[in-house]
């Protein structure tokens, strides 16, 4: 915490106390009376001290109206601040000159010229002051313009600071209006001699942890370490806070708490308002403070949603750079690695960047010099959660979230320690205005031993979450039993595609589908996956899902994008696929008898949609023409379907799995001689493991939460 600096009289009081109280300590009460007097006869013999020069951080100027000041090549272009000049206000037109002291960081002070004035404000913009350094015959001006126009008359009292000039030297200066109002004030002033402070030497003492310093013979010193901030030289904390009067041809050691850039050794005579040396000697040596520099550093975490901020506050006054990284565990020995483009803004130590998903493990590497620091954000607790289970030829996620957001999700595999996302990339968005609930997703499993990548999608800056399924001892064998059906499947349709010619001049890419559905349980929406996977890997078509798409439908409702869908469906003969179950024979029931007359009666009720789309074309002359029903012989029969849409070609499955592919396709069936009974066998064999698992899992519950889409589809 950084302390407030007492008055010079309180200080030296304090440096006197303290530096009798150090040689008391040694034993030696009479010879610490003897040492004061000592010293006090040695300064009697000094010349006496000149007057302390008030020192200047930077060039600036402060007016008492709202400014902003131009200077020519010479000068550094101060800044003009509205503010109170010091000292009383002077009476129009007015031009006084001091000597004070331009200290600028990382440069050694030097003695300059302040200039205080006043004119009046009616009829001018602005003032020009014009600078003349004689004997070196160096130049400059600067101009004080006023911002904004200002009722009123009220004089313009202005302060700059400062001109540097050489010791010694008198230099000029010329006061003019703009526009030119006749009024030109001169004045000189003569820089005081500044004469050289204490000599002392020091040496670092890095095992001890100290700084030792070494007075020449002659006068006694008072020796102190402090911390150099923008003004003044700061006492450093107890109890390393020591002011010391060392004889002359005597050293002291001076213990540190830290190692750090604005450590500095300050000597000075004992007398009131002496002059004082002052050495920083590990400014421009970061090699040696680097290992501890952060220790002096306290890290204040105010991130909240989507922003990361944290503020600094240390005993320097430090300005590192701040860029994002991602630890691959919590342990501080895990490695950080950086991500491209991330610089944090940085103002008076407040560090924040925007668009970032926070997480503990998306952290901030502040870097200074040589040395670096990774600091993580404090709460443990994140704003979403996901988890992931295997079922059959699915990957399925559980996403939880407490603020509205987007989602991404890809299949990746293992090579080499990376996991490298794979096409197609699957996002959901929790909308602004919905509760805080749970989101799913369906991955279908192409490859056995397929990880997930799931990252948050609505920020720029995000950390991707690793997950891979449990394949051990049961999980296993269903999974790779899932999949290996999956992949016969394929394989057997693929041949027979081979084998079937198109007619000549016929569209060889897949025609699109639209698969429709109703959500019954968990169980069904895997089979409505794998279905449409199948249809994709398979045949080559373009399958349009609503699983696939929660985030376009989410944005635009059921009813506008379905429309839009079997639209682009009719415009490219392709074909709607309706797959019936005795859970779309409730819903259409529900549907047919609900309020609404035949509307869906949620914005994300695709059935409903759908069937209300339907019932207009089955009114229409075409009959529902583009449309087909399926249903799996083991789940529903004939008898459910409702009367109103028997009119639609229909297909049982897997019986009559060719006839459907023709329909798809726009051709005759296949004439795979195999396909029929072996793609039978394995589609009920896949039946079998999906009620099995239906089963083994507690059977079909409710509803499944929103999956993902798959951008670009």
């Amino acid at each position: 915490m950084r302390r407030g600096r007492p008055g010079a009289g309180s200080r030296h009081r304090r440096w006197e106390r303290s530096s009798a109280a150090g040689l008391s300590a040694m034993g030696c009460p009479v010879r610490a009376v003897a040492l004061l007097a000592a010293a006090a006869a040695a300064a009697a013999l000094l010349p006496p001290p000149p007057p302390v020069r008030p020192a200047v951080p930077r060039p600036r100027v402060s007016a008492n109206f709202e400014c902003r000041a131009s200077a020519d090549s010479t000068l550094t272009r101060p800044r003009c601040r509205r503010g109170a000049p010091t000292g009383p206000p002077l009476t129009p037109p007015a031009l006084a000159l001091s000597t004070a002291r331009l200290c600028q960081p990382s440069l050694p002070c030097q003695p300059c010229l302040r200039v205080r004035l006043a004119v009046p404000a009616a009829g001018i913009r602005g003032l020009q002051l014009d600078f003349l350094e004689l004997g070196s015959n160096r130049a400059g001006w600067l101009q004080v313009w006023r911002r904004h126009r200002a009722p009123g008359d009220v004089p313009w009292q202005v302060q700059f600071d400062c001109f540097p000039a050489e010791s010694g030297r008198r230099v000029l200066v010329t006061l003019r209006t703009i526009p030119d109002r006749g009024l030109a004030v001169s004045r000189s002033h003569v820089v005081a001699i500044e004469l050289q402070g204490p000599i002392f030497t020091h040496t670092w003492l890095p095992e001890a942890r100290a700084i030792e310093v070494a007075v020449p013979k002659g006068p006694a010193l008072m020796v102190r370490l402090c911390h150099q901030l923008a003004l003044e030289c700061e006492e450093l904390p107890q109890p390393f806070h020591r002011q010391l009067l060392v004889p002359g041809g005597h050293r002291v050691s001076l213990p540190y708490e830290f190692l750090v850039p604005c450590l500095c050794v300050e000597a000075s005579y004992p007398h009131h308002d002496s002059l004082r040396s002052k050495r920083c000697p590990f400014r421009e040596r970061p090699d040696a403070y680097g290992p501890e520099l952060w220790s002096s550093v306290h890290f204040h975490d105010y991130s909240s949603k989507d922003q990361m901020a944290m503020v600094l506050s240390a005993s320097c006054p430090l300005h590192p750079q701040a860029t994002l990284c991602w630890r691959e565990a919590a342990a501080e020995a895990a490695p950080c690695h950086n991500v491209p483009n991330s610089t944090a803004s940085e103002e008076e130590q407040v560090y924040t960047l925007d668009n970032v998903d926070v997480h503990p493990l998306l952290c901030f590497r502040f870097s200074y010099g040589n040395s670096s620091h990774v600091e993580c954000p404090h709460c443990t607790d994140t704003a979403w959660n996901v988890s992931l289970s295997a079922r059959g030829l699915q990957l399925r996620l559980h996403l939880t979230s407490r603020v509205p957001a987007s989602f991404s999700a890809a299949l990746c595999q293992r090579r080499g320690g990376r996991c490298e996302p794979e096409a197609p990339v699957y996002t959901v968005t929790r909308p602004e205005s919905s509760a805080p609930g749970e989101l799913a997703l369906l991955l279908p499993v192409q490859v056995l031993g397929s990880c997930v990548l799931v990252w948050r999608s609505d920020v720029r800056f995000a950390r991707k979450q690793l997950l891979c399924p449990d394949v051990s001892h049961r999980h296993f064998g269903l999974l790779g039993l899932a999949l290996a059906l999956g992949l016969v499947v394929t394989v057997l349709l693929l041949n027979c595609r081979s084998t079937w010619r198109m007619p000549s001049g016929a569209v060889t890419r897949g025609r699109p589908v639209l698969l429709l559905y109703s959500p019954d349980s968990e169980e069904h929406l895997a089979l409505v996956c794998a279905l449409a996977e199948l249809l994709r890997a398979g045949l080559g078509c373009e399958v349009r899902l609503d699983l696939w798409e929660a985030g376009g439908v989410g944005r635009a409702g059921a009813l506008p994008w379905l429309y839009a869908q079997r639209s682009h469906v009719g415009r490219e003969s392709g074909t709607v696929l309706l797959l019936w179950s005795r859970g779309s024979s409730r819903l259409f029931r529900l549907w047919r008898g609900g309020e609404g007359g035949g509307e869906p009666r949620d914005a994300h009720d695709v059935f409903g949609a759908a069937m209300a789309c339907l019932q207009g074309e089955l009114g229409a002359a075409g009959r529902g023409r583009g449309w087909v029903l399926v249903y799996f012989s083991r789940l529903c029969s004939p008898r459910d379907v409702p009367r109103p849409l028997r009119p639609l070609p229909t297909y049982r499955l897997p019986q009559e799995l060719p006839g459907l592919l023709g329909a798809l396709r726009g051709g005759p069936p296949p004439s795979c001689r195999h396909l029929r009974g072996r793609a039978q066998g394995l589609l009920l064999r896949l039946l079998e493991a999906e009620a099995g698992k239906g089963a083994a899992g507690g059977g079909s519950g409710g509803g499944a939460g929103r999956p993902l889409q798959p951008a670009g589809t």
